[in-house]
């Protein structure tokens, strides 16, 4: 692994002056491949006037995060929700090109999904509610964010072994009530478990427009690591590219892909001073908005794993280690995703990002890059 030294300031301002030094390694492709223009894809859980301070042109979707089940509907949780809702779908005057979706369900927000979908009548009943709703406030369709089919997510939430195949028929339940243009997706975990176990995906792709892979947390539990690569380090090591890899060899069309960046970063603590803090042991101690970077303890020193195509930040004192995306490997993302001829890249979420000189405008510029 190689790693050099960043400029040891406030990060979140300086990375994006990296950008013309982006290493074209991670193009996977020839330069002579005619590359396309990835769609960019925006989830958003903020309220309604936040929304407002953010350029949305160059984005593709906006989605609206979370919806959740009453019974066997999906619902709108409150009046904040939905007057959020109806600022979103108002915003495609303004945005011509916009399609805004709602989602279902997040960590910790899908509780119930295994039980309710287990049913031919719940199925039915949560399709013909996502329906109205997506009618009631000019929406585009729904984003299926189920965390996770067959394999354990949030604590609590009961999985089963025929998940998997209760998923295929919830998507088949919904492709019969919603409208031909409508949009269907669903937010994939990144990770071999859910690839392999959760989705059958010879199944469900012919059904609807695209995955967008969550590949980022692929690094969450007692040992630190970069939470949102490229590239994977070793054979074992989970990354963007893995999961693209994996999908692709199972014959999932490349137009059908949408991979994901984190508009956060992941700090644990008791981190050994070793290896810069990286592949070391520790704790998971919280997580952190792009937006808030400047309040970092003062005293991180800042790397590039030029393997991985990542950032990251070590605090030698206080023994901190910073996981996260930057302008650099958002533009080396989103270059990616363009040399491969995927569908797009998503990231969670806009209200993580710099209303001014973001990583959404870091991703937009590489999207609509030249060949």
């Amino acid at each position: 692994m190689n790693t050099q030294p960043c400029l040891s300031i406030a990060y979140g301002i300086a990375s994006f002056l990296l950008l013309l030094g982006c290493d074209q390694r991670a193009l996977n492709s020839s330069a002579s491949k005619t590359s396309v223009q990835p769609e960019v894809i925006a989830y958003y859980s903020g309220g309604k006037d936040a929304i407002d301070q953010y350029d949305l042109r160059g984005v593709s979707q906006l989605i609206y995060s979370f919806l959740h089940l009453k019974g066997n509907e999906l619902a709108i949780d409150n009046a904040s929700d939905s007057l959020t809702l109806m600022h979103l779908t108002g915003l495609k005057k303004q945005y011509p090109q916009l399609k805004v979706l709602v989602s279902l369900g997040g960590w910790g927000g899908c509780k119930t999904c295994s039980e309710v979908f287990s049913s031919p009548q719940g199925r039915k009943d949560f399709a013909e509610s996502t329906a109205q709703i997506i009618a009631h406030y000019n929406a585009d369709g729904i984003d299926l964010d189920w965390e996770y089919p067959v394999v354990q997510g949030s604590h609590g939430h009961p999985v089963r072994k025929d998940d998997k195949d209760n998923f295929t028929e919830l998507v088949k339940a919904l492709k019969k009530e919603m409208q031909p243009n409508d949009i269907l997706s669903f937010a994939a975990g990144g990770f071999p478990a859910y690839l392999e176990q959760s989705i059958d995906w010879a199944a469900v792709m012919p059904l609807i427009s695209h995955v967008n892979i969550m590949s980022y947390d692929l690094y969450n539990s007692k040992e630190t690591g970069h939470h949102t690569p490229l590239y994977s380090n070793t054979s074992e090591s989970r990354s963007t590219d893995r999961s693209v890899q994996y999908l692709l060899n199972i014959g999932v069309p490349a137009d059908q892909i949408v991979i994901g960046a984190a508009f956060y970063g992941r700090i644990w603590e008791n981190v050994p001073d070793q290896n810069n803090g990286l592949f070391q042991p520790a704790q998971f101690k919280r997580a952190i908005g792009y937006n808030n970077f400047d309040r970092l303890e003062p005293g991180y020193e800042f790397y590039w794993d030029d393997v991985a195509k990542a950032p990251y930040g070590y605090h030698p004192v206080k023994k901190l280690f910073l996981s996260f995306d930057d302008a650099r490997s958002i533009t080396l993302k989103t270059q990616y995703a363009r040399e491969n001829k995927l569908k797009g890249i998503m990231f969670w979420e806009l209200a993580n990002d710099q209303p001014q000189e973001g990583l959404l405008k870091a991703m937009i510029k590489a999207s609509q890059s030249s060949d």
